[in-house]
This record gives C-alpha cells, sequence and structure tokens, in this order.
C-alpha cells in the first residue's frame, strides 16, 4: 500500500490538483471580493429588503431579530439567511460566468481567427492557402 502511495504522489497529476486547489481558493477570495464590494452594495442600495431577519422561532415565541431568538436561545428556522445564501450563490455563479466568457473571448481574439481545412476539418489559420495539416491546396480555383 506504501509503494502504491509513493506511486502516486510521484505522479505529475497530484501536483497539477494540488496547484490548482491553490489557484482555485485564491481566484474564490477574488470573486468572494468582487461579489461582496462591487456588485452587492448597488444591489443593497436599490433592495432595501434585509433577509438576514426572515425567521421563524420554533417555541412560539416572538422576536424582534434573528440576535435576539439566538441570545435566547429559541431553536429557529433561518429562512432568510436561506434566501440570502441562494442569492450569493446565483450571483457568484452569474459573476464567475461572465469572467469566464470574457476571458474565453479575450484568448479566441487573441489566437487570431481560423477555419476549418474542407479536406481534413483541422483548424488552420484564416489567410492559410494550403492546410499544415494535410498540405491541401486551399486556394479556390476558378
Amino acid at each position: 500500500m506504501l509503494k502504491d502511495f509513493k506511486e502516486f504522489i510521484n505522479k505529475g497529476n497530484v501536483l497539477d490538483l494540488a496547484i490548482g486547489v491553490m489557484i482555485g481558493g485564491a481566484f474564490g477570495k477574488i470573486v468572494t471580493s468582487l461579489v461582496n464590494d462591487i456588485v452587492m452594495p448597488p444591489l443593497g442600495a436599490i433592495n432595501k429588503v434585509d433577509l438576514s431577519n426572515f425567521f421563524i422561532s420554533l417555541n412560539g415565541i416572538d422576536y424582534p431579530t434573528l440576535k435576539a431568538a439566538k441570545d435566547a436561545g429559541a431553536p429557529t428556522l433561518n429562512l432568510g439567511l436561506f434566501l440570502n445564501s441562494i442569492l450569493d450563490f446565483v450571483i457568484v455563479s452569474v459573476t464567475i460566468f461572465a469572467m469566464t466568457r470574457a476571458l474565453m473571448k479575450f484568448q479566441q481574439s487573441k489566437e487570431g481567427k481560423e477555419k476549418e481545412c474542407r479536406y481534413c476539418l483541422m483548424k488552420i489559420p484564416v489567410q492559410a492557402k494550403r492546410c499544415g495539416h494535410c498540405t491541401m491546396d486551399l486556394q479556390e480555383q476558378s
């Protein structure tokens, strides 16, 4: 078992995974900051509803705030906090999608325009006159 573990650790995939996790954690902090510091303040200014105090006290006593209920030791069903978590998830997901889409478009424009060779269907530069894969002449014959 130790030998198998040693072989597993020595494979490049483990190092790649470790680097990916570290970069993912750092990227997560950037996205969280983007959502909390850039996206949420304007939404909070538009929507003045505070969902965090939307809760149901399970002992039947009414409390003015969630903090008051927690301080009293009352069991609560925190619907507002759950809705806030769903809203945060949706905002983070949309933000990551938008950032990824913009990055992909930037990379595509940086790589240049490509087309498919009509003979071998490989990607080649738009201005190519001969396919670099199958070497077929791509100039239109009239």
